[in-house]
């Protein structure tokens, strides 16, 4: 006869352990009211960021903030080689100097007369453009405007609105340039032409408000003129 012990051990304990399940209550979900709402993340649009071909880095402002980045359509491409003007603006260009290093305004005579119109060089202008020179100058015989010349036409330049009948090379470049962009060394270029003061007044303002030159493509001087 078998030994049923063991049989009768697994039958004991297994109605042991359904017992067990059944007396232990199954935890049953939360109710509503206790349960914890999933954390909404509100659909907030990112900023938009120009790409970096859209942008500029400029220098740190003037309290040492952080650099910041200047659209590219507000600063316009400087250029200091004269050999890439065009011929006709290179040339004159070149005589206006040679003509003012002579240190005899007259030698600009033949300049204005080869123009057609004269080139606007101030806002109570004479019929005579070297007498208005002349009268522009802090000395009698004009030594001093046509210093001023030389600097003007030496510094950088743009070359602005081109395709249209407005388009000219304008010297220096300063008078296209956004004040408040100008890095340090542009400022030891700009007050190679203007005081401190000066540049104190063109930040009030906004612009560069000092002598400037404009030559048509064609090699028409367009003007000579201080202001904006």
């Amino acid at each position: 006869m078998r030994n049923l012990a063991p049989r009768a051990m697994v039958i004991v304990l297994g109605a042991v352990l359904a017992g067990y399940a059944l007396a232990s209550p199954v935890e049953d979900s939360p109710p509503e009211s206790e349960m914890v709402a999933p954390l909404e993340i509100p659909d907030r649009p990112m900023p938009s960021i120009p790409p970096d071909d859209k942008l500029l880095e400029d220098g740190r402002d003037e309290n040492g903030g952080a650099a910041v980045r200047v659209p590219v359509t507000s600063i316009p491409v400087v250029e200091y080689n004269p050999e890439k003007l065009p011929t006709p603006v290179r040339r004159l260009r070149e005589q206006i100097i040679e003509a003012a290093a002579s240190g005899d305004l007259d030698k600009l005579r033949p300049i204005f007369e080869a123009n057609g119109e004269p080139p606007a060089l101030s806002f109570n202008e004479s019929d005579d453009p070297v007498e208005t020179l002349r009268s522009l100058s802090g000395d009698a015989e004009g030594r001093e405007i046509l210093a001023i010349l030389i600097e003007v036409l030496e510094a950088g330049y743009v070359h602005v609105d081109a395709g249209t009948p407005d388009e000219m090379y304008i010297w220096p470049y300063f008078a296209r340039y956004p004040v408040d962009a100008l890095t340090p060394p542009q400022l030891v270029e700009l007050f190679k032409l203007v005081f401190s003061g000066d540049y104190e007044d063109m930040k009030t303002y906004g612009a560069y408000i000092s002598y400037r030159v404009g030559i048509a493509p064609d090699g028409t001087w367009r003007f000579f003129l201080v202001g904006d």
